[in-house]
Parts: C-alpha cells; structure tokens; sequence
C-alpha cells in the first residue's frame, strides 16, 4: 500500500512538473510570436536587413510612434 502511495506521489509531481513547463513554453512562444509580429519590429528587421534605407526607416518609424 506504502509503494502504492510512493509511485502515484511521484507521478503526480511529474504530471504537475510537465504541466508546468508546458505553459511555460507556451507563454515564451505567445511573446516572442506577439513581439515578432509588431510593426516596430518588423521595421528595425527590415532595416537591419537593408531592405529600406535610413531615411524609410526614420520616417516610417516616426508614423507609427504618433498617436492618431
């Protein structure tokens, strides 16, 4: 009975551990896809790729910080 109790303690602890590094790795996802997907950030990839030139770059990032 005394094993019993051990081995389904144990799995439980595992089942609450996987649980948990499930959500975790689904919360960094969410973030990283969220911040991917931000026009600001796209616009510094783009730039940082040499897709537009400095003067593209500041102008449209000066589009998107004013509140409309």
């Amino acid at each position: 009975m005394r094993m019993l109790l051990t081995v389904a303690f144990v799995l439980a602890v595992l089942a609450a551990v996987g649980f948990g590094v499930a959500w975790l790795t689904s919360t960094v996802h969410e973030r990283r896809r969220a911040r991917e997907e931000d026009p600001k950030e796209i616009l510094k990839r783009r730039y940082a790729a040499g897709e537009i030139d400095e003067d593209e770059y500041l102008r449209r990032m000066s589009g998107l910080s004013q509140d409309w």
